[in-house]
């Protein structure tokens, strides 16, 4: 059995319809946008231990790193670890992206996704891997490889994400399905174990509306939030330029999550580039809750429009943080991405 865990909030909570319970610190300085500089495909959230966790991908997609924080705003200026650097030659020795920790049985896990290093388009083989801690602390202990996701098929896959619904771990991700002429689906199984699915997948969403195929089709980057009865699945969509934004799908919090039938899909974005406030590409998201217990939704963007060559060479995509504001009928407001500067 897999125990739960974080996805959302904390490491070591399951997904509940309230923000999570813990000692609320008063935060000694505001936070200030953008968070962290150069850190994209954010994960930000608050372990039980009363420490805030970042992690995300470096511009060298080279290494996986860690920091942590006793509040939102000093992950700013946190030092940051090393955990674990791409090897010298295989199928781990190029890209690294998008990393994500999970405590699962009591043991640290991240995932992320590599390719193999060499150019040409093998460097796009992106497969999901995990490396885990042989240690109680995740900055200090020991990362070493665990293995690779396994899936139905031998296809470009990234971006797993791990959370606890009702008693059960689900892992959602994003991947290359054959014959489906797609960059990436998103996908949900219940877990066996951290690497292993205890169940065919469902295929949830499937990239088709205007905005989900600007220069690709793409649904990627899922996120799961627990609120007022519901789940709300973001992920994001389109090339990762200033056309890159925000999708959602929708389901009951008693709904059998493994139909794609119970999830319904947003026909709009939920989040897009603002010019007004000079936020370009928002996208990749996670969520937390700030110090004061207020929902928070992070996300990486650039503060430009106009990229040289391939935007994911550019190194200028940011952590940012916001507060997450409802509707009467209970349902998330992200849109628009605030200004840089203080936060309220």
């Amino acid at each position: 059995m897999i125990h739960p865990s974080r996805r959302l909030f904390l490491a070591g909570a399951t997904l509940t319809a309230a923000a999570p319970a813990l000692a609320r610190a008063v935060p000694s300085a505001p936070i200030v946008n953008p968070l962290v500089r150069q850190r994209a495909d954010a994960q930000v959230f608050r372990h039980t231990d009363g420490w805030y966790y970042l992690t995300g991908s470096v511009p060298e997609y080279d290494r996986l790193v860690l920091r942590r924080s006793r509040t939102i705003a000093g992950l700013s200026t946190a030092t940051e670890a090393v955990l674990w650097r791409h090897q010298a030659s295989g199928p781990m020795s190029g890209y690294i992206w998008a990393p994500e920790l999970h405590l699962i049985d009591g043991r640290w896990i991240m995932y992320f996704a590599a390719g193999p290093s060499g150019g040409g388009a093998d460097v796009f083989r992106i497969r999901t891997y995990a490396v885990v801690c042989e240690g109680a602390d995740p900055m200090t202990g020991t990362w070493t490889v665990l293995g690779q996701l396994e899936t139905p098929w031998d296809s470009f896959n990234l971006d797993s994400t791990s959370f606890v619904h009702r008693g059960t771990r689900y892992l959602a991700w994003a991947q290359r399905e054959p014959g489906i002429e797609t960059n990436s689906n998103l996908y949900l199984a219940p877990l066996a174990t951290p690497l292993t699915l205890a169940a065919k997948p469902a295929r949830l969403s499937v990239p088709t509306l205007d905005w989900e195929i600007r220069g690709y089709k793409v649904n990627e980057a899922p996120a799961v939030l627990a609120r007022n009865g519901r789940l709300f699945m973001t992920y994001s969509a389109s090339a990762t330029d200033a056309r890159y934004c925000l999708g959602m799908l929708t389901a009951r919090d008693d709904a059998n999550i493994m139909d794609p039938a119970a999830w319904t899909k947003s026909q709009t974005p939920v989040m897009t580039t603002s010019p007004a406030h000079k936020v370009y590409g928002p996208g990749h998201n996670s969520f937390t809750v700030d110090e004061r217990g207020r929902d928070m939704l992070v996300f990486h963007a650039r503060d430009y429009a106009t990229i040289k060559g391939d935007p994911l060479l550019d190194p200028n995509r940011h952590t940012r943080v916001q507060p997450i504001v409802y509707r009467a009928d209970g349902t998330p407001v992200f849109d628009p991405p605030v200004a840089n500067g203080p936060l309220a």
